[in-house]
C-alpha cells in the first residue's frame, strides 16, 4: 500500500511540474505579446503591430521558461532520485489452486495464503523503517508464517520479525523486533539504523542494548567499535 501511494505521489508531482513548466511558457507569451502590441511605435501599422508582439512574446516565453527552468530543475532531479527509490511494482498472474476435495486441503491452501499474505504486508510496512534502497522491502527475504507474522534474515542468528497487533485506536499496526538465536529479550525496531547499532553491537562483542537517549551507552558502542576498527 505504502509503495502504490508513494508511486502514486511521485506521478502527482512529476505532472505538475510538467504543468509548470508549460504554464511559465504561456505565460511569458502572453506577456511578451501584450508588451509587445502596447508598446510598439503608433506608427507602425496593425500587421507590424502584430508580427512585433508575436516576437516579443516568443522571446519573452523562452525567457520565462528558463528563469523557471532555475526552480523545476532541482525539483526534477529531486522527484528523479526518489522515482529510482521506488520499487517497480511487479504484476504477477496468480493463478488460484483448484477447488480443494477435502477440509485439509482447503486449509492447507489457506495456510499459504496466509503465509503469502504475511510476506506482502511486512515487505509493504517496513518502508516505515527503510526508506532507502528497498533492503527490507524485498518480499523474497522474507518467509511468512501461518499466524500472519514473517522473520527476515538480517545475519547468522539474527531475525527481524514482523507481526501485527491493535493500536489504540482499534486499528491493526506494525511491530517489529529483533530476534536472535541467544535467547535474548526481542528488541523493538522502529528504524534501520537500530538494526545496524544491534548488528554493530554484535560484531564488536558489545551487550546489544535497545538504542536510548543515552549519551554514555552511544559512548560505550562508540568506543568499542573505535577499537575493533583499530586491531583490524
Amino acid at each position: 500500500m505504502n509503495r502504490t501511494v508513494r508511486r502514486a505521489t511521485l506521478t502527482v508531482a512529476d505532472a505538475a511540474t510538467e504543468g509548470l513548466d508549460m504554464v511559465t511558457a504561456v505565460i511569458g507569451g502572453a506577456i511578451g505579446a501584450w508588451a509587445g502590441y502596447t508598446y510598439s511605435p503608433d506608427t507602425f501599422s496593425g500587421d507590424w503591430r502584430l508580427a512585433l508582439a508575436g516576437g516579443v512574446a516568443v522571446v519573452t516565453a523562452v525567457a520565462v521558461n528558463s528563469l523557471a527552468g532555475l526552480f523545476l530543475t532541482p525539483l526534477r532531479r529531486l522527484l528523479t532520485e526518489a522515482r529510482s527509490t521506488v520499487q517497480p511494482i511487479t504484476m504477477r498472474k496468480r493463478t488460484a489452486p483448484a477447488a480443494p476435495a477435502t477440509l485439509s486441503e482447503g486449509l492447507a491452501q489457506v495456510a499459504a495464503a496466509t503465509e503469502n499474505d504475511a510476506v506482502s504486508r511486512a515487505a509493504s510496512d517496513a518502508w516505515g523503517l527503510d526508506q532507502g534502497d528497498g533492503f527490507l522491502r524485498a518480499e523474497d527475504r522474507w518467509r511468512g508464517y501461518e499466524d500472519g507474522s514473517a522473520s527476515f534474515f538480517l545475519a547468522p542468528g539474527v531475525w527481524l520479525h514482523y507481526r501485527t497487533e491493535k493500536n489504540e485506536y482499534g486499528r491493526s499496526a506494525a511491530r517489529f523486533t529483533l530476534l536472535t538465536g541467544d535467547g535474548d529479550q526481542p528488541v523493538p525496531i522502529d528504524h534501520v539504523q537500530e538494526i545496524r547499532h544491534q548488528l554493530a553491537a554484535r560484531a564488536a562483542g558489545l551487550p546489544a542494548a535497545p538504542v536510548t537517549g543515552d549519551s554514555d551507552q552511544g559512548d560505550v558502542l562508540d568506543d568499542g567499535l573505535t577499537a575493533l576498527h583499530t586491531t583490524t
